[in-house]
């Protein structure tokens, strides 16, 4: 892992095209600005670990109940 110091509007260039902005410091709380192309996507970790289980759960799980489980039980 990289760790870098940065002050208030400060950046950081990752891969010549996504650029991380300091936009606000409180406390121990930092907001930062992302600027990625559109087909980058960026998610927050927690919801990218949330994305990533439902994905792996989604493969192991029998298509029919996997339907099913997305009908809500309800069958026709």
């Amino acid at each position: 892992m990289l760790a870098l110091s940065r002050r208030k509007n400060e950046a950081l260039i990752i891969n010549n095209n996504v650029e991380i902005t300091i936009l606000e410091i409180k406390g121990e709380q930092v907001k930062i600005g992302i600027t990625a192309p559109k087909d980058v996507p960026v998610y927050r970790k927690e919801v990218y670990a949330q994305i990533q289980d439902a994905n792996k759960e989604a493969v192991e799980t029998d298509g029919m109940e996997a339907l099913k489980k997305l009908l809500g039980g309800k069958q026709q």
